[in-house]
């Protein structure tokens, strides 16, 4: 079939050669043959290799901005079109997130279309909803019935990891008292008691957390780390033993409460791929793997795929899988056992065979943008300050030629297209990213832009100013930032310039502010619900009334009207129900009462299961948040089974939001769009940022302290060591994993986890700078605060090392 295609391939290009030749005169296998040849001519060199795929293994090493989601829907159509893939024999195509699906998806679409074939032939997964499809075929041999299980993501507070802590402890008590001990113990009381509290409620609960996660989804079972901890006799601690006793105490609890997590998903779609049966009806089903972001896949997520991706009728051939990543943008290895050492590896061995594709040119980035990221990754590889680990794959990023098809490639520079800064505080930096985004707004307005007429209503807010704007004129941008408090902080100075004595202000200018941390409110739902049943099920608190009362008049949402709610919040009986001698309310006053006494109502008429939907369509939540909603709604029923009281129902909400992740439900199509619209200043933490570009990028607060920072011991875990345990364990288990034997002592397995940390960060910088397409705008401060909490605690700080070497490195770009 694939002989016969290529054949139609070249004869029908060659007949296209021909003077006065037409698609029309072809036969309509060469016809085919022939669109699927123009959708490969639109391709960069790079992506040729994917299109051409007929069989086997391959790896593609793609560097920021190559185009690899473009490449592959374009490989995927044409993998469809040349073996005549369909619903019973598809192809497999794996991303890590629910957005990159709905993305990759929409493009294989568009190219099945231009070859005008029937869009079927393929399915998109996130890596566990491919497993969870699976174990749900075949329940009996998964072990996983949804019915009757509950999904749960725990941080080390929830109740699950606490039980599992406690039972450990009743049932270990000379290995509990040797960490109680610690390095050294006097036997005084109240040093007693305060150990068994920080044992108790931080150092065990983020060790089995830390652990659980970390050997469970290498493939790892609790009698195995209880092995791997007999290998380890210079432990004084046990370390090993004591995480596999918590491990196996946490499994005999989730077998017994019927509740699951993400990594018994792919754990139990293995179990049924281990059966000879249902291995070969999945098999079968399946034609080729495509993966793409490869380098954030666990160990037990690929061998997942491979197997999926093997022949049924032939285990020994080569499986039909495509493995598309950059291991210099892994930058989940640190709280996921994603390791970039596996791709590399997979590289590597497609390489002897031939069989591995590089796409180096990028089209993104302006050219000084590529030169400082490869000066970057050049000079940290070489630095060593990673330790014996490499951060980066020798890769560099090489600009398209003038010929490449992608539209304004490799963009002239704004400014200088690099802008080193060195402000003299966080405050300073926060003024200069103000003013330069009002500089790139008045450069690209329209020279007849009426500036005049824009600014006779400054006081009608910045909604009313932004309509004016001719935003198709404008400049995307945003600020990166390590983490979401850093964001806060940025805007709550851009917001009050006065306040703190800024000439810039963004809202005369009709710049909105998109603070992702703060406005991605869909892992707030649970949150918001919790605090409205809280108010109906106690109105006369003053403090759930407060509360509640907030969420309906947040800015964003502004069901009632916004004003000073401790004035009537402070006595909710004569807010809610005044009586003939009360002071007559205001209509403000008034409008906020009847908003609640209408949820109250809603509270007495309806019955428990059905208020949370209600209250969701009280907030007027949009689509996204409405499925996040009735998920809600959903897992709090299952748990609530036979008791759906309003307590029961506060019972597990409140566990919910202080002690679990709970996922949102991401229906929105327009993440991208949101994130990215031209004349607003998005803030974004470095992490979320990755698979996202903008115009404009501004990289604050590089100190050394940030990135590449350090692993901390908290102060009041020290009587155990200049260590935690949750890290030596981990690097413990990485080593078993690698095949690294004797597994490091508690310096050496410590002294690696600060290198995993360092490398990280790094590949975390480097993702940022790759983000900006013009102009990418970086700041080191001479001052800036030790926490995060408490910003305006001021004192000097070291620069982020590659700072100096940028500055040493392109002295033009300096901004004095």
């Amino acid at each position: 079939m694939t002989d016969e295609f290529d054949s139609d391939f070249s004869r029908s290009t060659a007949e296209l050669d021909r003077p006065n030749s037409t698609f029309s005169e072809l036969e309509p296998a060469a016809l085919l043959a022939a669109a699927c040849g123009k959708i490969r001519d639109s391709l960069r060199k790079g992506q040729h290799e994917m299109a051409d795929w007929q069989g086997g293994p391959l790896a593609v090493s793609a560097v920021p901005g190559a185009g690899k989601s473009t490449g592959m829907a374009a490989a995927a159509a044409i993998a469809i079109a040349r073996h005549r893939l369909y619903n019973r024999r598809q192809l497999i195509v794996v991303t890590f997130t629910r957005s990159a699906a709905a993305n990759i998806k929409a493009k294989i679409r568009q190219r099945l279309a231009e070859l005008s074939l029937y869009q079927g032939g393929f399915a998109v997964h996130t890596l566990h909803g491919l497993a969870l499809n699976i174990a749900m075929r075949h329940p009996n041999l998964s072990g996983l019935n949804l019915e009757n299980s509950t999904l749960v993501t725990p941080t080390q507070n929830h109740r699950l990891i606490r039980t599992c802590v406690e039972l450990w402890i009743a049932e270990n008590p000379r290995r509990y008292q040797v960490l109680l001990e610690g390095q050294q113990f006097d036997g005084e009381e109240t040093e007693r008691l305060r150990r068994q509290s920080v044992l108790r409620t931080e150092i065990l609960p983020q060790l089995a957390k830390t652990v659980i996660h970390e050997a469970k989804s290498s493939g790892l079972f609790p009698e195995q780390l209880l092995e791997m901890s007999a290998l380890d006799s210079a432990d004084g601690y046990e370390i090993l033993a004591v995480a596999g006793g918590l491990y196996q105490k946490y499994q005999a609890l989730l077998r017994s409460r019927e509740l699951i997590d993400y990594d018994e998903m792919i754990l139990a779609a293995l179990r049924v791929l281990n059966d000879p049966g249902a291995r070969a009806i999945e098999q079968k089903q399946v034609f080729a793997v495509f993966e793409d972001e490869a380098q954030d896949s666990t160990p037990l997520q690929t061998k997942l795929l491979k197997i999926l991706a093997s022949e049924t009728d032939s285990p020994n051939s080569l499986e039909n899988f495509i493995r598309v990543g950059d291991p210099n943008q892994a930058i989940n290895s640190t709280f996921t056992p994603a390791d970039p050492i596996y791709f590399r590896k997979f590289c590597e061995d497609c390489q002897i065979e031939n069989k591995l594709a590089t796409m180096d040119g990028a089209g993104r980035s302006t050219q000084v943008i590529i030169d400082a990221a490869n000066f970057m990754l050049q000079w940290v590889n070489k630095s060593e300050l990673a330790g014996t680990e490499q951060p980066f794959r020798s890769q560099t990023i090489k600009p398209v030629p003038s010929d490449d098809p992608q539209q304004n490639a490799n963009p002239a520079p704004i400014g200088r297209g690099l802008e080193l800064h060195s402000p003299r505080d966080v405050y300073h930096t926060v003024e200069l990213i103000g003013k330069r985004v009002i500089e790139l707004v008045e450069e690209f307005l329209p020279a007849d832009f009426a500036w005049g007429s824009h600014e006779k209503n400054l006081e009608s807010g910045d909604e009313e100013n932004r309509a004016k704007l001719p935003l198709e004129n404008l400049k995307s941008m945003a600020v990166l930032v390590r983490e979401n408090k850093q964001g806060k902080f940025i805007k709550e100075v851009l917001e009050n310039p006065k306040k703190h004595g800024l000439s810039c202000d963004l809202r005369k200018y009709g710049i909105k502010i998109e603070d992702v941390g703060e406005r991605d409110r869909h892992s707030q739902v649970p949150w918001e619900i919790l605090t409205l049943l809280q108010f109906l099920d106690r109105p006369h608190s003053p403090d759930y009334l407060k509360a509640a009362l907030k969420i309906l008049g947040d800015s964003n949402r502004q069901l009632i009207p916004k004003q000073d709610y401790n004035a009537f919040a402070t006595s909710p009986e004569q807010f809610l129900y005044p009586g003939p001698l009360d002071p007559q309310q205001s209509e403000q006053v008034r409008k906020c009462r009847y908003f609640c006494c209408g949820l109250l109502q809603a509270r007495l008429e309806l019955p428990p299961y059905q208020i949370i939907s209600f209250l969701a369509l009280s907030l007027q939540y949009d689509q996204t948040e409405l499925a996040t909603a009735d998920k809600l709604a959903e897992r709090v029923a299952i748990q609530t089974a036979g008791n759906n009281s309003m307590r029961s129902i506060l019972d597990v909400l409140s566990e919910i939001v202080s002690s679990e992740r709970f996922e949102p439900v991401d229906a929105d199509d327009k993440i991208e769009e949101r994130y990215t619209s031209k004349g607003q200043l998005t803030i974004i933490t470095m992490h979320k940022a990755k698979g996202l570009d903008w115009d404009c990028v501004f990289l604050p607060f590089l100190h050394d302290q940030t990135i590449p920072g350090s692993l901390r011991v908290l102060p009041q875990a020290r009587f155990l060591g200049d260590f935690t345990l949750a890290e030596v364990a981990r690097a413990q288990i990485r080593a078993s994993l690698h095949e690294k034997y004797p597994l490091p002592n508690l310096g050496e397995a410590w002294e690696q986890a600060g290198y995993l940390k360092t490398a990280e960060e790094f590949r975390l910088l480097y993702v940022a700078m790759t983000r900006a397409k013009s102009l990418l705008w970086m700041a080191t401060e001479k001052k800036g605060p030790f926490t995060w909490n408490k910003p305006e605690n001021l004192q000097e700080q070291k620069p982020c090392p590659v700072m100096p070497v940028l500055k040493q490195n392109f002295p033009g770009n300096v901004m004095l």
